[in-house]
């Protein structure tokens, strides 16, 4: 007898039960939880050394404001190129077609200009408003005033500045803020690699210099200078350690002194493959060794010989730490990529929104 059972036509075209494919693929481990937490307390711990840029930019600002602080300024680009500071020809040229504009200008007006810019960068670094652009104006600003310097410590210290705002534009540390409309995400790990490499690099730089012929009158001379410019509280202070290094040996102590910043700029070059505790102890040694080295300047960390000028670079070298120190762990992690269903990639286009790594 011929069957007379007929397929039906929903079977027949697959609007039936739907058919599965085997094997079914395996859903990864979730770790959305902790990983979401650890990225916000980073960026808290971020936005909050950020802040203490700002900080350090609101005290300069005033300092700015000194009355002795004008004709500073101006004496220092008008003496002579020649015979006051070593310097390469292209900078010694660069400085005196500055001083051209600046006298084309008028000191004041330049000056104006100068201090608008810098009140700009304060409400910036406080609030986290108007960046990254501000931070690409700030690095700009810092690199524009370590070449027309012409060396010398306010020098170097608009170089650590410089690399300050270098290391917010690379580890976004505007996110978060109230007055940020960015989207929150991890920066990669290759611009935390950047980060800590050109601290490293600068710090490199540092110990080379120091490793000079002579460190040791090198060391008594800069303790020396900053006991004329310190209040009477710190003076017992640099004592202490002028007197350590008489016993020692000022050269002993002054080879001590850079070993140990050689050991940290060669740590920081090496982070991405120390261990996370390796890492955090090389951090938080740096950060209490610029601390140490704040706490030794005149007027502790403040160029005031006879001007107002800015925090020395030691006092911006200890924010830099906690930055590193806020985005150490995203060196390990590395990002996994995911299909976005239609929703996340609408979600993804809206600002504020954290769909992952950036």
């Amino acid at each position: 007898m011929a069957s007379t059972q007929q397929i039906s036509p929903a079977s027949r075209h697959g609007s039936g039960v739907p058919q599965v494919r085997l094997p079914l693929p395996q859903a990864e481990p979730q770790h959305e939880g902790p990983r979401r937490a650890a990225d916000v307390a980073a960026m808290r711990a971020l936005r909050w050394a950020r802040i203490a840029f700002g900080v350090c930019f609101a005290i300069n600002l005033g300092l700015h404001f000194h009355p002795h602080y004008v004709a500073h300024f101006a004496a220092h680009f008008a003496r002579p190129t020649a015979g006051t500071l070593v310097q390469p020809p292209w900078r010694a040229a660069w400085r005196g077609a500055v001083w051209l504009v600046l006298s084309a200008v008028g000191v004041n007006k330049a000056l104006a200009l100068l201090f608008g810019i810098e009140a700009l960068l304060t409400v910036g670094l406080l609030t986290g408003w108007a960046f990254p652009p501000l931070g690409w104006l700030g690095l700009a600003y810092e690199l524009f005033l370590w070449s027309t310097l012409g060396g010398g410590a306010a020098s170097a210290a608009a170089l650590v500045y410089a690399l300050g705002f270098a290391l917010l534009l690379l580890l976004r540390a505007w996110q978060g803020s109230a007055w940020s409309g960015a989207a929150l995400g991890r920066p990669a790990s290759r611009r935390v690699r950047w980060a800590f490499w050109l601290t490293g690099l600068l710090w490199a730089a540092t110990a080379w210099a120091a490793w000079q012929p002579a460190i040791g009158a090198h060391l008594s001379a800069s303790l020396a200078q900053a006991q004329r410019a310190a209040p009477d509280w710190q003076i017992e202070w640099i004592d202490l350690w002028t007197g350590l290094g008489h016993a020692l040996g000022m050269e002993v102590l002054a080879v001590l002194v850079t070993a140990v910043g050689s050991l940290i700029a060669a740590g920081l070059l090496l982070a991405p493959w120390l261990s996370r505790g390796s890492r955090r102890m090389l951090l938080w040694g740096g950060w209490g060794f610029s601390l140490l080295a704040w706490s030794l300047h005149g007027g502790f960390g403040v160029w005031t010989l006879g001007h107002a000028d800015l925090l020395s670079g030691a006092a911006i070298g200890a924010v830099l730490f906690a930055l590193l120190l806020s985005a150490q762990h995203w060196l390990e992690d590395v990002p996994v990529t995911t299909r976005a269903d239609p929703p996340t990639r609408r979600a993804a286009d809206q600002p504020g929104v954290d769909v992952g790594w950036l």
